[in-house]
């Protein structure tokens, strides 16, 4: 007669199961530690000690910005010596002081456009694509809506429009501080020989080289500044505003840019005080 079932062994047996224990791999239990089959697990080894650090190497230095004390001296030279807008446009066109002349112009120095003696100029940022295939500055979209808005403002026939820089940068990228600076001195004798009564300085790359400010166009834009020429002996008023390019981007800011214009043409039309 086969003994009952032993409800303990039963209930032991279930809990395995449960456990996901189904199989046992020995007729007859073995105590293993007693045997001395499992031992103690030993303390975690200590880490050897850290390699002495190695001197910290040092921080790479910024790129310096290339001298062009040399080629703004030159620019500089060349300028004094052209007497009218024809003689320095020449002079510019054989320059070979500023490296976007190798490394974005197609064809030759994009100079300006206007009446010799307008009363307003414009200088905006550098030449773009259409710019430097049809050799004027301000031809592009952005310079037709810049048209129109100076058309609007009663300033057709009154304005001479240059940039800070000749030729097109690379791939219409904004001109770096240091082409602006080798381009200085012949912005600065185009002023000179126009004679305007007021600068309009469109964009925040021009503002920024022409004021010598850091600040962005959207915090100079329709505030008056004064420009002054590398030697402080010439001033004139200088009004920052939005570039052409920016208002196609965005239409509702051409709102901000006529009123700009409202006030150059208020300021530019103001009978002169007496002296």
């Amino acid at each position: 007669m086969t003994p009952p079932p032993d409800p303990t062994a039963e209930s032991l047996l279930a809990f395995w199961a449960e456990g996901g224990v189904d199989t046992m791999l020995l007729e007859e239990p073995v105590d293993r530690i007693a045997a001395g089959r499992i031992t103690p697990p030993k303390p975690p080894a200590t880490r050897a000690a850290a390699a002495p650090a190695q001197a910290a190497a040092p921080a790479p230095s910024r790129p310096t910005q290339p001298d062009v004390s040399a080629a703004v001296a030159e620019a500089r030279a060349l300028a004094a010596a052209a007497d009218s807008l024809d003689a320095l446009a020449e002079v510019i066109a054989g320059f070979d002081g500023c490296p976007l002349k190798f490394e974005g112009a197609a064809t030759k120095a994009v100079v300006w456009r206007g009446e010799p003696d307008a009363p307003l100029m414009v200088i905006g940022e550098g030449p773009g694509g259409d710019e430097d295939r049809l050799g004027q500055p301000f031809v592009g979209r952005a310079g037709q809506l810049l048209d129109k808005m100076l058309g609007a403002a009663g300033l057709t026939g009154r304005v001479m429009i240059t940039n800070t820089v000749f030729w097109r940068p690379p791939g219409n990228r904004t001109p770096t501080p240091t082409e602006q600076a080798v381009c200085a001195p012949f912005v600065e004798r185009a002023i000179s020989l126009v004679k305007p009564k007021i600068l309009l300085l469109v964009g925040g790359a021009s503002a920024k080289s022409m004021l010598k400010k850091d600040q962005g166009i959207l915090s100079m834009r329709g505030r008056w500044h004064e420009w002054r020429s590398a030697d402080g002996t010439a001033e004139l008023p200088a009004l920052p505003t939005l570039h052409p390019a920016f208002l196609l981007r965005q239409p509702p800011a051409k709102k901000q840019a006529w009123a700009d214009l409202l006030t150059l043409t208020e300021r530019l039309d103001r009978p002169d005080r007496p002296a």
